[in-house]
């Protein structure tokens, strides 16, 4: 998924991953609009391995509400695929 592709917006981020003993960390901090940005985010998202992974597609659903009041199907379809994901069960390792 293009993930900054928000219709009509540009975005500008920074994704990151934080390491950890067990699963690295997502990271994703970022502003739309380029030109006048109306909001600025910082998602971090434990145990869930590269910033691409969920911090960015969690940042692109809260932009695209935030700045246009409603989600795209595309934007749906990644609502859907986070609130189904259980995260929690990559997160844990025995050391």
């Amino acid at each position: 998924m293009p993930w900054s592709n928000l219709p009509d917006i540009e975005v500008c981020g920074k994704t990151g991953t934080a390491q950890n003993k067990g699963k690295d960390h997502s990271i994703f901090m970022g502003f739309a609009p380029m030109n006048k940005p109306k909001i600025a985010i910082a998602v971090y998202v434990e145990n869930a391995g590269f910033g691409a992974t969920w911090a960015v597609p969690i940042a692109s659903v809260l932009m695209e509400k935030y700045l246009k009041g409603t989600l795209s199907p595309e934007r749906m379809k990644t609502v859907d695929e986070i609130s189904n994901t259980n995260l929690i069960q990559y997160g844990f390792k025995e050391y």
